[in-house]
């Protein structure tokens, strides 16, 4: 059995179920993580998940797999299947934003925000900002590094670029 294909319950035990019968699969944000506990939040519904044990997850890893709640409270979660794991990394890149996101920050209102299909996988997001404040825009976007790293998620990639110049915010999540 691969890393890749990790299921807990065995062949021939039942899945592990919630309150409804079924165990909840998805995409999960690894949001907090000890030695002996783990907070998984789902990127989709963001409903969050305390794990009673850890699994071996790291803080920032993206889990594609399925929870189920510990009987007989139902209060905290197992992680009783892994699909897939891999970490994201958020990162102010030194580089400018793209002659293509200056283009579109140009033709829109300060504060407006365009959002593009990358070519490939992903998506480009350009927003117009003061140009005075495009540093503050900038420590702004980074602060919330946890909405960055769901919505990477959610669009199945691995990095975020923060790219700016006078006026102009690229957020650029990549394979």
């Amino acid at each position: 059995m691969t890393d890749a294909d990790h299921d807990i319950d065995g062949p021939d035990e039942p899945d592990a179920a919630t309150e409804d019968g079924e165990r909840i699969e998805g995409t999960f944000l690894v949001t907090a993580a000890e030695s002996d506990s783990a907070v998984l939040k789902d990127v989709e519904s963001g409903q969050v998940h305390t794990l009673s044990s850890n699994p071996g997850v790291e803080r920032d890893d993206v889990v594609e797999g399925a929870v189920a709640p510990d009987p007989p409270l139902n209060v905290s979660y197992q992680l009783v299947k892994t699909s897939s794991r891999r970490t994201l990394s958020v990162e102010r890149s030194d580089e400018p934003p793209t002659a293509h996101s200056r283009e579109l920050a140009a033709e829109q209102g300060v504060g407006d925000l365009t959002r593009e299909e990358r070519a490939g996988t992903g998506e480009i997001h350009v927003i117009t900002v003061p140009e005075d404040g495009t540093e503050a825009a900038v420590d702004d976007v980074l602060e919330d590094e946890e909405q960055l790293r769901s919505r990477a998620a959610r669009l199945g990639v691995d990095r975020v670029e923060i790219r700016s110049a006078p006026g102009v915010l690229s957020v650029r999540y990549m394979p």
